[in-house]
């Protein structure tokens, strides 16, 4: 699919697709692996995500792992996504950064100051799912998104696909009326949804691309792997490249990984099939 995307003025092409590495500034994250807090840790995986291949560095500073992870303020989250996204910008001055949260305040924050060029939201706009049905205080992250003018990832908690693509075109209108234009779409995998549901709604994810919109994926060691064959997220690499590639086959533009070279190299093989 021929989709770009309006990142600051400068036109990111997804016609081939690209990987978005993770890194969590958080000390709980489900993943040990990715849990970046030092200095020298934080710029060295910023260094390694653009090494092996990232386009984009997603940088997170709340943990939302299964089974619920500890309670982090607006103010602590907002201090650690200071610190870490000071050190990406230093180390990694081109490079395109998202911010992963689903406080509008905190959005906010990350893109007028700290140099956050993508949002990236795990609460479908705050409507429902993992933080709750809760009203943000800070405001809509809709409205937030549609006034900053930045590209935002739509992550939806939806247990169906028919479900899920009945919420996205309602909410794809509202930001659009709201003047948002740069829209990805995040299936939410392991949000809201049994471990048969993942599955159910991987195997037919090539529908998303009806909305038009391209599509992100985040399966990187999650428990709808080992879950299902056993292990735990260290031992999920294996699964999570057979998901990457299926995905990918499936239209995905977006990668979102721990093991930026794994998903690069799945990247290269697929796209060589044509």
């Amino acid at each position: 699919m021929q989709y770009t995307i309006n990142v600051r003025g400068r036109l990111l092409d997804l016609s081939q697709p690209l990987v978005m590495g993770i890194l969590n500034a958080t000390p709980d994250s489900f993943y040990s692996g990715s849990r970046k807090q030092t200095e020298a840790e934080i710029a060295d995986r910023a260094n390694q995500i653009v090494a092996e291949g990232g386009r984009i560095i997603d940088v997170g500073a709340f943990s939302t792992r299964p089974g619920g992870a500890d309670e982090v303020s607006l103010e602590e989250e907002t201090e650690r996504l200071k610190h870490a996204m000071q050190i990406v910008r230093r180390e990694q001055p081109d490079a395109i950064v998202s911010v992963d949260t689903y406080r509008p305040l905190v959005a906010r924050r990350c893109v007028e100051e700290f140099g956050a060029d993508i949002i990236n939201d795990v609460s479908e706009g705050g409507i429902t799912g993992i933080v709750g049905k809760e009203i943000h205080e800070e405001g809509d992250m809709f409205q937030t998104v549609a006034q900053l003018g930045v590209p935002y990832i739509l992550m939806s908690v939806q247990p169906t696909l028919e479900k899920m693509m009945q919420n996205f075109a309602a909410e794809v209108q509202r930001l659009r009326d709201l003047g948002a234009k740069d829209i990805i779409l995040d299936p939410g995998y392991g949000f809201g949804k049994t471990l048969a549901q993942n599955y159910e709604i991987m195997n037919r994810a090539e529908r998303l691309l009806e909305l038009d919109l391209p599509v992100l994926v985040g399966v990187s060691r999650k428990s709808m792997i080992y879950k299902l064959i056993g292990g735990d997220p260290t031992t999920a690499l294996n699964g999570t490249t057979v998901l990457h590639t299926v995905s990918l086959q499936k239209g995905a533009s977006i990668l979102r990984v721990h093991d930026v070279k794994e998903a690069f190299e799945a990247i290269r093989i697929v796209q060589q099939l044509g």
